[in-house]
């Protein structure tokens, strides 16, 4: 095994707790091993004055880095699950997933308001065509504004008083010790979230046995069991940050429960469908209900939503 480890991350404030965290978990576990965290800027962090669908969606916070990892600058990648394609580079794979933060999005109010409670024209501010769409089905009344930058850069927009209310990931405010901000959970009946949000990808080559006894300690056996069906979803139904697509897979009672969603951007075409299967079930199996659920989606409307979707492009 290695006794140097490089693990490679974007340069925010988000992307370097995250690092650091795994690199303080491969300490404990490895002392005899030092590791490095080595800051990589990335498209998505150089571009902040547009919507992310307009400028490439996901794979623009990893690609520099993935790079860095094919090249063996680097001997590992964190990133936020939520922002990893659907397809890897040839070469890579995800090596750990670690035990997954609170996955859903939550409301931070101005005036510590629920969501039911805001005026018609209230200003609601996302990044997400995912939830924007979501929060125009649940409230075609309010106005859904893009929002962009860190999580300290929304909240100063939010209390400057540009918002009325932003939506955000619970996860990155957990980590971050912001939880205080939070005004509202929206769990999976109101918002579905994003596939694999709340949890970490630690990407590494492939056939990396200088890496592997290190990524069966940080892996988290439920959490790469939900996250593994939802990512075969999203690579069946080819999403992306252009187009309002979610999935989200909860265990319960045993059971793998897979929600998912395909919706128009303006939220009056919302289909959603779920799918269960036993916890025990082979993770082939767990992914076939993935990719099932994303037929089912295509095949009751969702195709005509991503064809009008891809035709506005």
């Amino acid at each position: 095994m290695k006794k140097n480890i490089r693990i490679g991350t974007r340069g925010s404030q988000l992307a370097l707790w995250q690092a650091h965290h795994v690199k303080s978990r491969i300490e404990t576990l490895f002392p005899e091993l030092k590791v490095e965290v080595i800051t990589i800027s990335t498209k998505g962090d150089r571009i902040t004055d547009r919507p992310l669908a307009l400028v490439g969606g996901k794979g623009l916070f990893v690609k520099e880095i993935e790079t860095a990892l094919l090249n063996k600058e680097i001997d590992l990648a964190v990133h936020s699950m939520k922002d990893m394609p659907g397809e890897m580079p040839e070469g890579l794979v995800i090596g750990a997933i670690p035990e997954r933060e609170n996955p859903f999005d939550v409301m931070i109010s101005r005036e510590n308001k629920l969501l039911a409670d805001y005026p018609a024209k209230a200003r609601i501010g996302t990044s997400s065509l995912r939830r924007g769409s979501q929060l125009k089905a649940a409230r075609p009344d309010l106005e859904i504004l893009s929002i962009r930058g860190n999580l300290d850069t929304r909240l100063k927009k939010l209390k400057a008083g540009d918002y009325d209310a932003i939506v955000l990931a619970a996860a990155g405010l957990i980590r971050l010790g912001q939880e205080h901000e939070i005004t509202q959970y929206l769990d999976e009946v109101l918002m579905v979230p994003a596939v694999g949000q709340g949890a970490l990808c630690i990407q590494t080559r492939e056939n990396d046995r200088d890496i592997s006894p290190v990524m069966e300690r940080l892996d988290h056996g439920p959490t790469r069991l939900c996250v593994t069906g939802e990512r075969a979803f999203l690579k069946q139904i080819e999403g992306s940050c252009h187009i309002p697509v979610a999935c989200y897979a909860q265990i319960k009672d045993n059971q793998v429960i897979l929600t998912a969603l395909v919706a128009s951007e303006d939220g009056r075409k919302v289909i959603k469908r779920q799918a269960t299967c036993p916890e025990a079930s082979p993770v082939s199996t767990i992914e076939d209900h993935g990719r099932g659920l994303a037929t089912q989606l295509l095949d009751n409307g969702g195709k005509q939503i991503l064809e009008s979707l891809n035709s506005n492009d």
